[in-house]
């Protein structure tokens, strides 16, 4: 009996202490926004500056006052680019922390995949760059709480095909894509879709792989076929190697991209010499004159020591766009929150003016960026 009892002692004080040591919640001035990105893995270069962008906008808020008078309280992870780790991340950010809204993924994939969770618990997700068509919306319908605030892949291949056909005077094309990654097959096909529309001819469409390093075989097929432009839709680590092998073979025909090419690590993988009439979509421009961009660009490199890029710009308006938000709703309640959003009309970002479709989607211009000599040279927006 003495030992069944010290047993159950035991048992209780492990249980005791279990629910002792539980998850860190938000205190009672306090409000707890989750953040669920890529810091490290294979994208990590979106994630780390996107979250540079969220964390400025936290400074500045809690130091002027904070939300209806709390504070943000975030709670970091690292979802290391793993789908799967972005869901159990979500999952354990809105049931252990109890947050009332979780900011990221940064990427369409990860960000999908913790969509189930923020239905199921009714707590927004707000992704900064997932643009994927079916993020917030699919052949069931809305995504209740889905958001983000960048424009969708369908757009941005439908505005490059315009600026191909329209600003290049292109009559012909060739379409190069990652076979593997729903964001470059939709690009390809919406790109494809809108410039044989403009009466336009796409000459040749060949696929790679991500995690190739060599191109020169699908390069030497098309090089000595006719076309005006390269569309190329991927991310980053193959476009900046396939402009490299592009160069050195003497294909010198203008290329143009999505968002994806727009990391550092383009022109370091590329070559600054080789990064020649690139062209392509993105959500914001160090360039542009508009004072509240100049602002954000100063305020930014003070803090970070570097010039920010698209995606610290979205994280930036991704924190802002949902603390507007909660402080519309003017309580903590996750329901009125979402209700808040959804209500969002003539938001000013520093990636733009924007209000929320029925879709949860963003109604905003794209930035179409000009590289020369590796470097962005000039920027222009393309109104929806």
């Amino acid at each position: 009996m003495k030992k069944a009892l010290s047993i159950i002692l035991v048992l209780t004080i492990a249980a005791t202490l279990f629910v002792g040591c539980g998850a860190e919640t938000a205190g009672a001035n306090e409000i707890g926004i989750g953040i669920n990105y890529e810091l490290s893995g294979e994208v990590a270069s979106y994630g780390q500056v996107s979250v540079y962008g969220i964390e400025l906008a936290i400074e500045e808020i809690n130091a002027a006052g904070g939300i209806n008078g709390k504070l943000i309280k975030p709670f970091k992870y690292d979802n290391k680019s793993d789908k799967s780790q972005a869901t159990t991340l979500a999952k354990k950010l809105m049931t252990q922390h109890k947050v009332v809204a979780v900011l990221g993924p940064a990427t369409s994939g990860a960000f999908k995949a913790t969509i189930p969770e923020a239905i199921k618990n009714k707590v927004v997700v707000v992704s900064g760059s997932a643009t994927d068509d079916a993020v917030t919306v699919d052949e069931n319908g809305v995504k209740e709480y889905a958001f983000r605030i960048c424009f969708t892949d369908s757009y941005q291949g439908t505005a490059m095909a315009d600026f191909a056909s329209n600003n290049m005077k292109a009559t012909k094309a060739v379409v190069l894509l990652d076979n593997g990654s729903d964001y470059a097959k939709g690009l390809a096909a919406n790109f494809t879709k809108k410039f044989e529309a403009n009466g336009g001819q796409v000459a040749a469409t060949e696929a790679f792989v991500a995690g190739d390093t060599d191109f020169n075989a699908i390069l030497t097929k098309i090089k000595n076929q006719e076309f005006d432009v390269i569309f190329l839709a991927g991310y980053y680590a193959e476009a900046g190697l396939i402009i490299k092998q592009a160069r050195s073979q003497g294909i010198n025909t203008p290329i143009l991209g999505p968002d994806g090419f727009g990391a550092p690590e383009l022109v370091e993988l590329a070559g600054a010499d080789a990064v020649n009439d690139v062209y392509y979509t993105s959500h914001f421009s160090e360039l542009d004159q508009d004072p509240s961009v100049a602002a954000f660009v100063e305020k930014y490199k003070a803090k970070y020591g570097e010039v920010p890029n698209q995606f610290a710009a979205l994280g930036y308006d991704l924190m802002m766009f949902v603390a507007d938000g909660i402080k519309r709703a003017g309580t903590t309640d996750t329901v009125k929150i979402k209700e808040a959003l959804e209500a969002t009309t003539n938001y000013n970002g520093v990636t733009g003016s924007f209000s929320i479709d029925e879709n949860h989607n963003p109604v905003k211009a794209v930035v179409i960026v000009e590289m020369q000599n590796g470097q962005a040279v000039s920027s222009q927006r393309v109104e929806q």
